[in-house]
């Protein structure tokens, strides 16, 4: 089983969740870019390798890759921070706390324990 998988249903539920989770924040993130990038400051080149990095991350983590589990660590902490930026000026209210709460979400499926040991035991 060396090729790339877009799901694996032979994962825990945590990876599982992950993995759609983190398709589903890079593909809705990506409309909104340049809103996202004038509203933090952020550039938006910045913010879009943060949404590339979760798709590949997402992909990398369906086919047990232990690098795209890190890159999908790494591109879904950005944009928890962006998500973050935004909530603090926008507010409470609207949209953005929507956000915010999915990319919280999805780190705390990501570092979650299980999903840790099972990627620390399987991945290659």
């Amino acid at each position: 089983m060396d090729g790339i998988r877009w799901f694996n249903p032979s994962q825990p539920q945590t990876l599982q969740g992950a993995v759609v989770l983190s398709y589903f924040n890079a593909f809705f993130s990506l409309f909104s870019v340049g809103v996202l990038a004038r509203i933090t400051g952020i550039p938006g080149s910045i913010i879009f390798l943060a949404l590339i990095a979760q798709a590949a991350g997402a992909v990398g983590v369906a086919s047990e890759r232990k690098i795209g589990y890190m890159v999908a660590i790494g591109g879904s902490s950005v944009m928890t921070l962006v998500d973050l930026l935004v909530v603090l000026d926008d507010g409470i209210f609207g949209l953005s706390l929507i956000g915010l709460m999915f990319s919280a979400a999805l780190m705390t499926l990501l570092l979650h324990d299980q999903t840790r040991s099972y990627a620390r035991i399987w991945f290659r």
